[in-house]
């Protein structure tokens, strides 16, 4: 098998990227732009020269918020921002709206309004500007986060609709939000006592050895383009880059060779690359065929990782692409498992300072959420929508239903009339699979505190996932909290599992690696071990396409 080129392979949540250890900082987009295009914008009155320097700069801020370069997306398209495709128009249109997103990333803690814009762009473009900023408005790619007021800054977005929001996770609070900053009249019902839905950042440890611990989303995974990282920016909150030395531990705790580790990871990667090209080859795969049962083929026919430190690495490898899928590779679609890659943010992968709860707590301030709603039944139609929640029923003018997929096949909420049988059968067909953590926090950081994260193999392939990768949140969470990830098949014996058996066997992976070292590995002060796929408001993780799914 040839070498693969590492950059051109496809990166699925993996967490051993080439990171410097300093932390991140959104603000550096601050720097590129005051450097490039200085403090205030004067579009209309510079040179050939400065104008051509800023449009190029303009850009390439635009290519790092997934637009094209000398194109326009398909909803630009479909919305019809100009009247003829490719010629003058729409170059003028692309450097119009090109420094529309340059001009809010510049300062994201305010309300960009239209007539900033035509103050800095020639009234010859007025229409151009127009449509663009009209388009990344109501698109949500400017003037989105946490720092809207809650009345619209625009009087003409003024709007007397009324939105019941089902769900109060990310996507709920930011649709109430940006809603609210539109001019609707907004409130949002939840099931749980608590905002955030899968993300949770729990409080854990004891008097002065607390640590704030994510027990849901925790890692936000490439921060270009991520609107995350905007709000981040927004409200000040320090990211720290997940470095990139993570060491792998054999399953009788001795250091995996470096030389091996490099080249199975090597080999893990050239067999994914075979499975494109053999996908390339056939026009795709049968929609039973699964990318486990492609690759453990393609390792047979090249005849790799034949010995059991080789397997035990190749499963490691694998197990973190369970992780990145929330799936068993046995369930993923060997032809659309990928299907999203060209849309992946890039950039570093981040801990946020203080846990993603702070994020959650800034979207919900003067957003009405009403907690322990349930809702049963959801009734719509072209008068109107009523949500059923036990004996009391809201009415408004629209409902936005943004519960996890797991829940909606669970089928827990009755919609009537029954949703249309194309939807159903997406529903049916799409993967939602499983991550779960033990999460602890220890008297101290035995483990130590140059390290973010550290892997240890299995033993047995159909438990790889089990403890796989480890991470180190001390950085970022105010105490020595560790937390192990489950994956994969284990992550669902997990779900079954005695949580005092559970400690004891992450607590056994970790003396065996740390005691030989001269490290004393202390009991944890509090562990919690989280049971997503039976959360009632969730029943999973996150989505993948599954066998006989497909990617659209």
């Amino acid at each position: 098998m040839d070498t693969p080129e590492r950059d051109s392979l496809p990166r699925k949540r993996s967490l051993r990227k080439k990171f410097g250890a300093r932390n991140y900082d959104e603000n550096l987009m601050d720097e590129l732009i005051e450097k490039h295009l200085g403090g205030a914008f004067k579009k209309k009155k510079q040179t050939k020269e400065d104008l051509e320097k800023e449009t190029e700069t303009e850009a390439m801020i635009a290519i790092s918020l997934g637009f094209p370069i000398d194109a326009l997306l398909e909803e630009e398209i479909r919305a019809g921002v100009v009247r003829q495709l490719g010629g003058k128009e729409q170059n003028d249109y692309i450097v119009v709206r090109n420094h529309i997103l340059a001009r809010w990333r510049s300062n994201v803690e305010v309300w960009l309004s239209k007539g900033q814009i035509k103050e800095t762009v020639s009234n010859e473009y007025e229409h151009l500007i127009s449509a663009a900023y009209d388009f990344l408005l109501y698109n949500g790619y400017i003037n989105f986060g946490v720092l809207l007021p809650l009345t619209s800054p625009m009087p003409e977005l003024t709007n007397e609709g009324s939105v019941i929001i089902v769900g109060a996770g990310l996507a709920g609070l930011s649709a109430a939000k940006q809603l609210m900053s539109f001019g609707f009249k907004v409130i949002v019902l939840e099931g749980r006592n608590r905002p955030g839905g899968r993300v949770y950042t729990q409080k854990m440890g004891k008097k002065g050895q607390f640590a704030a611990v994510d027990l849901g989303g925790s890692v936000i995974t490439g921060i270009h383009a991520n609107p995350l990282g905007v709000l981040a920016r927004q409200l000040s909150i320090p990211l720290h880059k997940v470095r990139d030395n993570c060491p792998l531990y054999k399953p009788d705790g001795a250091p995996v060779d470096k030389g091996i580790d490099s080249n199975i990871e090597l080999i893990h990667n050239k067999l994914l690359d075979k499975v494109m090209e053999l996908r390339k080859i056939m026009g795709g795969f049968a929609n039973d065929i699964s990318l486990g049962s492609v690759l453990e083929r393609l390792r047979q026919l090249y005849g790799v990782a034949r010995s059991t430190e080789e397997r035990q690495l190749l499963d490691w490898h694998l197990a973190n692409l369970e992780y990145a899928n929330a799936g068993c590779l046995s369930d993923l679609s060997a032809t659309f498992w990928d299907q999203d890659d060209p849309y992946e943010m890039g950039g570093d992968h981040c801990f946020l300072a203080g846990g993603n709860w702070r994020l959650i707590k800034a979207l919900c301030e003067g957003v009405p959420i009403f907690y322990g709603k349930t809702v049963n039944t959801i009734r719509y139609g072209h008068d109107g929508i009523a949500v059923i929640v036990g004996e009391q029923v809201f009415e408004a003018d629209m409902v936005l239903c943004t519960v996890p997929l797991g829940v909606l096949k669970k089928r827990t909420i009755r919609f009537e009339p029954e949703l249309p049988g194309r939807k159903l059968a997406a529903i049916e067909r799409m993967g939602f699979g499983l991550l779960n953590k033990v999460a602890m926090v220890f008297p101290h950081v035995f483990w130590g505190e140059d390290l973010d994260t550290f892997g240890c193999l299995s033993e047995h392939s159909n438990k790889r996932g089990e403890f796989f990768l480890f991470y180190g949140n001390h950085t970022v969470s105010g105490g020595a909290a560790l937390i192990a990830l489950v994956a994969g098949e284990a992550a669902q014996m997990f779900e079954n599992s005695d949580p005092s058996m559970l400690l004891h066997r992450v607590l056994s992976v970790l003396r065996g690696i740390y005691n030989p070292k001269g490290v004393d590995v202390p009991d944890p002060i509090q562990t919690i071990c989280t049971r997503w796929g039976g959360d009632p408001f969730s029943y999973g993780s996150y989505s993948h396409v599954r066998v006989q799914s497909s990617g659209q």
